[in-house]
């Protein structure tokens, strides 16, 4: 499992364990599961909130619609039953993409309202946008996990001021950047067995270049007013680009 939405703080491994990576599934049980029927998903109440708060998000937040239009015009159009699965996980995670089945996972039982929907979908699904854009070595080279969970975390509204208020944490100067720093981190530790000091340096080495990197967004969109324009200015640029 590649990219993932950390929701507590993820252990550090022991000093000198040599347990295997893997990867993340760990977190997201229901990927080893035969499917079930859509007439026993129906029969609960998670999967079906998750479903319609996934619609929800799709239809009317501007986060997600920018990155859909993103991806169609890269070749990469989502498709709601085929890209996104409702699924239930570990406590500490809210979400994940899975390159091996370029699916986003949204974790049924960890996501309760809409607005953390709309965050966990946008920022998985800037995962997705650099997996259809790059050659990302999710599984191999930590720091292209590093740079995408950068990305996510800098554009997806996780470290906007109403976020890190409702998580009791307050700064001023640079305090954006130290929130997109922790919590890079702490997602990559959440899906690879490596120490924490090893997460810190690939985040530290890439930092400035993947923090710049805006794109789909042209900017970094602090509201939902920010991803309306960005959007809007998406959908201007497309057209100027279709009559050159």
């Amino acid at each position: 499992m590649d990219g993932a939405e950390a929701a507590a703080p993820a252990a550090e491994e022991k000093a000198g364990e040599e347990e295997e990576d893997d990867l993340g599934y760990r977190l997201f049980p229901d990927r080893n599961k035969k499917p079930q029927s859509f007439l026993v998903r129906s029969l609960f109440t998670f999967h079906n909130k998750c479903q319609l708060m996934l619609r929800m998000t799709l239809d009317t937040n501007p986060y997600a619609q920018l990155l859909l239009e993103a991806m169609k015009q890269s070749g990469c159009t989502v498709f709601n039953d085929r890209h996104f699965s409702c699924e239930n996980c570990d406590g500490c995670v809210s979400g994940g993409f899975d390159s091996a089945t370029s699916q986003i996972v949204l974790c049924q039982n960890n996501i309760r309202q809409q607005s953390h929907m709309n965050r966990v979908v946008t920022h998985e699904l800037i995962h997705a946008f650099d997996h259809c854009r790059a050659h990302v070595d999710w599984f191999k080279n930590v720091k292209h996990l590093a740079c995408s969970e950068i990305r996510a975390a800098n554009l997806s509204g996780d470290c906007t001021l109403m976020n890190e208020i409702a998580r009791f944490k307050f700064g001023l100067k640079g305090h954006h950047q130290t929130c997109v720093r922790d919590r890079a981190i702490r997602s990559i530790l959440a899906v690879r067995k490596v120490s924490k000091e090893t997460a810190e340096k690939a985040v530290d080495e890439v930092f400035d270049a993947c923090f710049n990197d805006l794109e789909p967004f042209g900017r970094i969109p602090h509201s939902k007013t920010d991803a309306k324009r960005a959007y809007r200015d998406f959908q201007n640029r497309d057209r100027y680009n279709t009559n050159l």
